[in-house]
This record gives structure tokens, sequence and C-alpha cells, in this order.
């Protein structure tokens, strides 16, 4: 089974990197909710959270958690989203665990609907967005 989220882990399709160790990969939505959306994917095949085990959840949570402290200080953004959906009726459309870090700005509407992301934006913003080791 081909896992287009795993492709992008192993670094086989580009992506506009935010944040990477050896466990966590977290990239900026090429559909983007809102400026800085960032997707946070485990580096290994789960299909979703009730198939994750719970030491590898708790792991990639702390990830998230550290992400979205990260994308509100360097936006800045006012507030944030955590989406996280679980199968094809909750919309769920890549069947690999996924967190979605939602930045929200005051005055703009609270709506999740994506739009086709400018991709030389996308470059600038993750260019400063990703954290430096």
């Amino acid at each position: 089974m081909s896992c287009i989220f795993c492709s992008i882990a192993a670094g086989e399709i580009p992506s506009f990197k935010v944040y990477e160790d050896e466990l966590v990969l977290a990239y900026l939505d090429i559909n983007p909710f809102t400026r800085g959306h960032t997707l946070a994917i485990p580096k290994q095949h789960v299909a979703g959270l009730l198939d994750a085990d719970d030491a590898l959840l708790g792991e990639v949570i702390k990830r998230v958690k550290r992400v979205a402290a990260h994308l509100k200080a360097a936006l800045p953004c006012d507030g944030f989203n955590i989406l996280q959906n679980n199968g094809e009726a909750a919309g769920q459309t890549v069947r690999h665990l996924h967190f979605h870090i939602i930045p929200r700005y005051a005055g703009e509407p609270l709506e999740f609907k994506s739009h086709k992301g400018d991709m030389d934006e996308l470059k600038k913003l993750a260019d400063k967005l990703a954290f430096q080791s």
C-alpha cells in the first residue's frame, strides 16, 4: 500500500518542513485553511488515532504542542486549533495519523475551508518558521 505521508516522511516527496526529528515531521499544508496551517505526522505509518501505540501517541502530541507554541510565537497568531480526523466520515482523506495545527487570527472567520496554497509563499513561510537546530 502506498501512503503519500510515508513518502513525504521518507523525503521522496518534497515538503515545506517546519519541524523534524526521529519520530515526527511537521510541514506546511499545501491546501491551508489559514496562513501557517501545519500538518504533524509520525514518521512511522499508523492509520489513525485508535491504531496508535500509546507511547508513540504521547511522543507525537508532545511535538504537536511544541510546534503549535512555535507557530504562535513565530507567525504570530492569536490562537490555534488542533484538528485530528479519523475515518472518511470524519474527513480523513489520508489514512496516516496526522494532526492539523491551524493558526487563528483575530477578526478572521472561524471556518475549516482550504484553499490552494501559493508555493512561493509557502516556501518563504517554511523558511521563516523552520526550527533551527
